[in-house]
């Protein structure tokens, strides 16, 4: 009997068992990661309401102010991100992706249920800390495996393996939608310790059909041994990152539990670390990696990409943050006498997602079969333009708001619909950039580069949300929008210039 340490045998091949056309494994991952997400989603639609909501009552909160609340969710989330590049690390060299993804569920699991351990008489500040860190932990070991295991079910590679990739989005927005619906009304309407465990039973449903469709991966996600060579040769920058992320990790444990460091200084701290680190590998890649001339001018192109990338998602990710106070606030929820949860409206980007980008597929490939398909920079400027035209208007709608005189949902839903139409031009786009530009033999080290630029404007969405604690949201969005605007606007200019150094690109 095999495992997934074996590697003299070769892997085998999917289960011929096939799942809406596809290898039957693809449903294994699919619900993987659907169940992932409706924890990791359901999770985060509540936790700066969490954070915020006063310390006593009859479901009372942490009681932290807006600007610890928002740097804790910036770090929060940075740390989702920056922790994939050593999960993807962990299963490449030590465990396969298989097996991480089954560690990393359970360690997101234990972490939600952590955030619930009050329940049960447990303390509130270091059960919740402890929580955090185990489901950034946990969603550091699955959340990159998951899609190379995907990839692996397609050796042929081609247009079946994108469909295939397509179909696995669908679960990631599935749970990205539900969670939110769910956990929200647990949360909101009883105990918010309540949202968080049904969040880690979430995660519970999906290890456990992940091991009874195990059968159906055939050698998808098994360790693979490497040549000796490669085993010590140590990953780019991983001891700084390492180091960086145990660091900040304790100092924002301190800070949480016992306030012994201001949160907002310790997420400055973790920006100008990766801001440091992403600084110093591009430094390395441009003058002792032995680049060529045209591998030189597409990195040049890639940097530009990661600052519009770190620019947006700085945006986007006001979702969880300040436009969910806002909703939570300011925002008129009463349907029919009954006061809907705030964190239900965080389900309206993944609907959208589901419902456009099948329309945003049909318009790049319609556009690029007349010769007419914008550069990659132009689809960038287009989404941020389209992420700040949203901020545009829910500054318009929090203009005249009030607690006394809320503002309808609709001006949410409209915001999320443009927030959505940008991160469909700028997203999936990135990602295939990084592939294109990437110098040969470092397309993994360039999707990490990725993982960075998201990090990184997850811990300015943080950071910028905090400013409600001072600035009026109308005053707020109305300055992200300027500055995100501005940003689009340079990128426009600026794409004759990349368009000609992206020139040769694969």
């Amino acid at each position: 009997m095999t495992n997934a340490y074996d590697t003299d045998s070769p892997p085998s091949s999917p289960a011929s068992t096939r799942w809406l056309g596809h290898p039957r494994g693809l449903a294994t991952l699919f619900f993987t990661e659907m169940w992932e997400r409706f924890s990791y989603y359901g999770m985060r639609a509540l936790l700066i309401l969490y954070m915020t909501a006063a310390a006593t009552g009859a479901n009372p909160g942490l009681g932290l102010g807006t600007r610890d609340a928002a740097a804790v969710y910036g770090i929060y989330t940075a740390f989702v991100y920056l922790l994939a590049l050593p999960g993807g690390w962990v299963a490449d060299r030590l465990w396969g992706a298989r097996n991480s993804v089954f560690a990393g569920g359970c360690i997101i699991a234990c972490g939600h249920f952590s955030m619930a351990a009050p329940l049960i008489g447990l303390p509130e500040m270091p059960s919740f800390a402890l929580g955090l860190t185990l489901i950034v932990a946990g969603t550091g070991l699955l959340k990159p495996n998951i899609s190379a295991m995907v990839g692996e079910l397609y050796p042929e590679g081609g247009g079946r393996r994108d469909a295939g990739f397509s179909i696995f989005y669908m679960g990631i927005n599935l749970g990205g939608m539900f969670g939110p619906l769910l956990c929200g009304f647990l949360a909101e309407s009883y105990n918010w310790h309540w949202g968080f465990s049904l969040a880690g039973f979430g995660m519970v449903l999906g290890l456990i059909q992940y091991k009874k469709g195990a059968q159906h991966l055939g050698g998808a996600g098994l360790h693979k041994a490497h040549p000796a060579s490669q085993l010590n040769r140590p990953a780019p920058l991983l001891p700084l990152v390492l180091a960086v992320l145990i660091g900040v990790t304790i100092a924002l444990g301190g800070a949480v539990t016992g306030f012994v460091l201001s949160l907002e200084l310790v997420a400055k701290w973790l920006g100008a670390a990766v801001i440091t680190m992403a600084g110093l590998y591009f430094a390395y890649l441009f003058f002792m990696a032995g680049l060529s001339r045209d591998e030189k001018q597409h990195l040049a192109v890639i940097v530009w990409l990661f600052l519009l990338a770190a620019l947006f998602w700085s945006g986007f990710e006001q979702a969880g943050s300040s436009l969910n106070l806002f909703a939570y606030e300011l925002t008129d929820r009463n349907v029919l006498g009954w006061n809907m949860p705030a964190s239900w409206l965080q389900s309206i980007n993944p609907l959208f997602i589901v419902a456009l980008a099948p329309i945003f597929g049909t318009l790049w490939s319609w556009t690029a079969n007349r010769n007419t398909d914008p550069s990659i920079t132009i689809k960038f400027a287009l989404g941020l333009i389209a992420l700040a035209t949203g901020f545009f208007v829910i500054a318009w709608g929090a203009a005249n708001t009030s607690a006394a005189n809320p503002a309808s949902p609709a001006w949410l839903i409209v915001t999320y619909f443009l927030h959505t139409c940008g991160e469909l031009c700028l997203s999936p786009v990135g990602l295939s950039a990084m592939t294109k530009l990437a110098p040969r033999g470092r397309v993994g080290q360039m999707m990490g580069v990725w993982f960075i630029a998201t990090a990184l404007g997850n811990l300015i969405a943080g950071l910028v949300a905090g400013s409600l604690e001072d600035l009026s949201p109308n005053a707020l969005f109305w300055k992200v929008a300027m500055f995100i605007g501005a940003a689009g606007i340079l990128a426009l200019l600026a794409s004759p210039l990349v368009k000609r150094l992206s020139s040769g690109a694969r």
